[in-house]
């Protein structure tokens, strides 16, 4: 079931059934979008094939059967099954193929016992029997034994059996067979409903009103004028012309008459004359008649130049030029090019004025410059223009954020470009036109004293664990101090480190901006604004890379009696 298609047994369905190698899956390609293998040899469709195609705007399925033989059901193979399960079960219109021409190896007689073999399952079904191949074996030079065989089996059928003629290779009467076999099915299936119990509480529902004359006037139809001079050109006989331009031919096209087919209302008259008004001359082909001529569908195209409203209409073709004497003719178009011109020559002055007016003083401190400042001073402006770009750029800022923890601190200590090292950040400062020698020096001054405070600490504590202890004697230290002394001084001595690391590392004591290596004051509002927007992120809830895993109660261990 897996390997079957998708069919819809409830929907509108076609099936077509027949020997092998008469035509079957070449009419399918023909009528719907199916591609259906299709070779020279016997049982090349070994399961079965879907379509869809569309008929008065509704959607039909298609199916392609596997050819059937002339033997028994029990000696029947799996293919074969398939085309005779689908007989059997679905609700269609049933299109049995006929090769006239022989050619698919199975003469008439043969083509004839299969059908009458299979009939039971033709039963309830709209029949129609296609004589297929009549471009090889014409139906009126057929032997009048064989032609007489097929139309007495037709008879025989039934009146739900219709016999239709058609050729896939000449595609004559191809639409014909696919519009009788829908027709037929649509007109089965309202019969059906019809017929049915349910047709009465739907007619009860239904209310038909007739109108009554307003007054006893006649008002007879009104005929337009051209309308009466054409039924008396015809011998006043009623005359509804249509066109077959794009159509296929059939046997009731006049093509002599072609050139006298009136002009549709969806066709659009090529080179005028749509007034509406009767011309006595040759009318002008519609857009699509030439279309037709020309090659058809997507190889010819109108030319809407013929529309064009010109002072002079022999300009209509005239070649528009885009480039003339090296300009570009665009520019000349607009009549009011030269004001527009002023008006942009103006405000663009006027922006020229306001910024050299904002730069004034910039200016004129770069003019109290020598050579190597202005050249230094361009390159910080240049790296800060850089800079600047690379961080409004798209996708500037896709790169992880470091935790505060680490976010100073040297990635590789035998990287010499690593930051923190003294000869790294005096290098790099430079870069940017900015002295770090009192940075510098200022950070190993801390150094010194953290080291002469740790040393400090230490000496303490060896004292301490030096100092004399006897029983019912004040305890000394050897500064001469009692043991109590000497606790509140280590108290207070280890308090002081704490609070000079705090203050060291929070940013809460006041500094001038150059200590913290800024220009100035409103520089460290910026800083101090893009460090709360850093610390913004890392404050919160959990993000994808936490592991935690919340302690789940199950009810089953905490509901009930406890043992």
């Amino acid at each position: 079931m897996s390997r079957l298609p998708a069919m819809d047994p409830n929907t509108r369905t076609l099936l077509m059934c027949g020997l092998p190698n008469v035509g079957k899956s070449s009419f399918m390609n023909k009528i719907t979008r199916a591609s259906v293998d299709v070779q020279p040899y016997a049982f090349t469709t070994k399961s079965l094939f879907v379509g869809h195609t569309d008929y008065k705007y509704l959607r039909w399925q298609v199916i392609d059967t596997p050819g059937i033989l002339d033997h028994p059901l029990e000696q029947r193979n799996t293919i074969e099954m398939q085309a005779i399960t689908a007989l059997a079960h679905l609700t269609c219109s049933v299109l049995y193929f006929m090769d006239i021409s022989e050619q698919c190896g199975y003469t008439i007689e043969q083509q004839c016992n299969l059908f009458r073999s299979i009939q039971p399952l033709f039963a309830n079904k709209q029949l129609v029997v296609v004589i297929n191949k009549i471009d090889q074996q014409p139906w009126d030079t057929l032997e009048s034994e064989k032609r007489a065989m097929i139309e007495e089996l037709v008879k025989d059928s039934g009146s739900n059996t219709t016999m239709l003629q058609m050729s896939n290779i000449s595609e004559e009467g191809v639409s014909q067979v696919k519009n009788t076999a829908c027709d037929k099915l649509l007109a089965a299936r309202v019969d059906s409903r019809v017929s049915g119990n349910k047709v009465d509480s739907v007619m009860n529902r239904l209310q038909v009103v007739y109108p009554t004359a307003r007054d006893g006037i006649t008002r007879e139809a009104f005929i337009p004028e051209s309308v009466l001079r054409e039924r008396e050109e015809h011998g006043g006989k009623k005359v509804i012309p249509k066109s077959r331009i794009g159509y296929a031919p059939t046997k009731d096209d006049d093509l002599d008459d072609g050139d006298e087919t009136p002009v549709e209302s969806d066709d659009e008259m090529v080179g005028g004359g749509g007034n509406g008004a009767a011309s006595t001359g040759p009318r002008n082909k519609t857009a699509r008649e030439l279309m037709w001529e020309n090659g058809g569908p997507g190889v010819w195209a109108p030319d809407y130049r013929e529309q064009y409203d010109l002072a002079d209409p022999e300009w209509r073709f005239d070649a528009i030029p885009q480039i003339l004497d090296g300009k570009n003719i665009a520019d000349y178009v607009d009549p009011d090019i030269d004001e527009k011109l002023r008006l942009l020559e103006e405000e663009e002055d006027q922006l020229q004025k306001e910024y050299e007016a904002a730069n004034l003083e910039r200016m004129n401190d770069d003019d109290s410059l020598d050579e190597m400042e202005k050249a230094a001073v361009g390159e910080i402006r240049d790296r800060v223009k850089i800079a600047r770009t690379y961080k409004e750029r798209p996708g500037g800022r896709n790169r992880p954020a470091l935790p505060r923890e680490i976010r100073g601190r040297a990635k590789d200590k035998h990287d010499d470009g690593a930051k923190l090292k003294a000869s790294a950040i005096e290098k790099r400062m430079e870069k940017y036109g900015v002295d770090a020698s009192q940075m510098i020096e200022r950070g190993r001054k801390r150094e010194r004293e953290d080291s002469r405070s740790r040393r400090r600490r230490d000496d303490d504590k060896e004292m301490e664990d030096a100092s004399p202890t006897r029983d019912g004697e004040e305890m000394r230290d050897g500064r001469g101090l009692s043991k109590g002394a000497v606790k509140r001084a280590k108290k207070e001595r280890d308090e002081s480190v704490k609070r000079e690391r705090s203050l060291a590392r929070s940013h809460s004591r006041p500094r001038e901006p150059s200590q913290m290596g800024l220009k100035d004051k409103d520089a460290v509002k910026i800083a101090k604004k893009v460090e709360g927007l850093g610390q913004r992120k890392w404050a919160g809830g959990s993000g994808e890379g936490d592991q935690r895993k919340a302690v789940h109660l199950v009810k089953w261990m905490n509901t009930g009696k406890k043992r």
